[in-house]
């Protein structure tokens, strides 16, 4: 991850903790995520992995699409050059926040790419309850597993699943998945 995203996300997670009056063991307890490693991810000495950041974001009421809006002022555009990419260190793969920011949508678009055999876990977590999204696979394959039950997708194929009870994207093909997740965040 290059320097600069990583401090603009340690300075964001600081912010939002501090706006909302929380200590760094208040978000630890709500996030499930340790002390230690959210206070080296503010101070841009650790690059959270995707998992670790949803579980950070959904405890302070953020998806990662609104974590990663950037803030000034709204338009009802986003021009791909602008929208904002984030890789994740330990999978590679790259998340593309389509969605205009700064608009009063519930709403988030994110276009992914998910590297062959790739495998991401969002475990369960009370802060994204009332959350859902809905994954649209363009391209390659994808396997999603929402509590017991494993969903194989192929190009075209859309499921809707709730994001609080935990879920794993895994890629078992052997080129990149291309999908798009449309999350909506249900009034937080």
């Amino acid at each position: 991850m290059e320097p600069e995203l990583e401090q603009a996300i340690g300075i964001r997670i600081r912010t939002l903790r501090q706006e909302k009056a929380l200590t760094l063991d208040d978000l630890a307890a709500a996030s499930g995520v340790s002390r230690a490693m959210i206070s080296r991810i503010e101070r841009a000495e650790a690059s959270p992995t995707a998992s670790l950041l949803a579980r950070i974001c959904a405890a302070l009421g953020l998806s990662l699409s609104a974590f990663f809006a950037e803030e000034g002022q709204a338009s009802p555009l986003a021009r791909r050059q602008e929208q904002q990419v984030w890789r994740d260190p330990e999978t590679g793969y790259m998340r593309r926040s389509v969605s205009p920011p700064g608009t009063a949508s519930d709403v988030d678009i994110v276009e992914v790419e998910f590297p062959p055999g790739a495998r991401v876990s969002f475990p369960p977590h009370a802060s994204a309850h009332g959350m859902t999204q809905h994954i649209w696979l363009f391209d390659g394959e994808l396997e999603m597993t929402a509590g017991e039950v494993v969903y194989r997708l192929r190009p075209g194929d859309c499921l809707f699943m709730p994001v609080g009870e935990g879920h794993v994207f895994h890629n078992p093909g052997n080129m990149p998945a291309r999908y798009c997740v449309v999350l909506d965040r249900g009034g937080r």
